[in-house]
């Protein structure tokens, strides 16, 4: 009888996986397809703005470099910057870029480091500007992705979307 129900057990619980496969694989695909809207969007801005606090003091720069790298954003900068330290202590940034043409994104999201040397080479080889400055073994390059993201666009036009990733 035990052996039955345990059997009995396992055949329920993979018909729930194989059942659930297709959403997952879907709420992946979704998610791609968010990450990617929102790169687009950034990435043809041009330069956007970086937000992170020091202390209870907001501090705001212009970024350029933006990838992806195993489907996420990626942001790079220098360990010895204000930035880098004002990340480490409280990694809860926000993007914001403007097309030029009346529409703005704001991202709010969580930076996480990757300290990974692939994706430190990933970020510089896609930004290869990057690499007068920086190496991905220099022990000063430093990229983080985004986690916990929610992006809002708003135009003049009323064209507003929203992505969360």
């Amino acid at each position: 009888m035990k052996k039955t129900a345990l059997c009995l057990m396992v055949a329920v619980a993979l018909a729930a996986v194989f059942a659930l496969t297709p959403t997952l694989s879907a709420q992946t695909a979704d998610k791609a397809e968010a990450v990617k809207k929102v790169f687009d969007f950034v990435k043809n801005s041009g330069y956007y703005f970086l937000a992170t606090t020091e202390g209870d003091q907001p501090r705001v720069r212009p970024f350029s470099s933006l990838v992806i790298f195993e489907g996420k954003i990626y942001f790079q900068t220098g360990k010895v910057k204000n930035v880098s330290k004002q990340i480490m202590a409280n990694p809860k940034i926000e993007i914001c870029a403007y097309d030029g043409k009346g529409t703005w994104i704001r991202i709010q999201a969580v930076a996480v480091e990757d300290d990974r040397l692939e994706a430190k080479q990933a970020v510089l080889d896609a930004v290869p500007e990057l690499k007068t400055m920086y190496s991905a073994d220099d022990g000063n390059t430093q990229v983080f992705y985004l986690k916990d993201a929610t992006a809002n666009v708003a135009s003049f036009t009323g064209d507003n979307w929203s992505e969360t990733f």
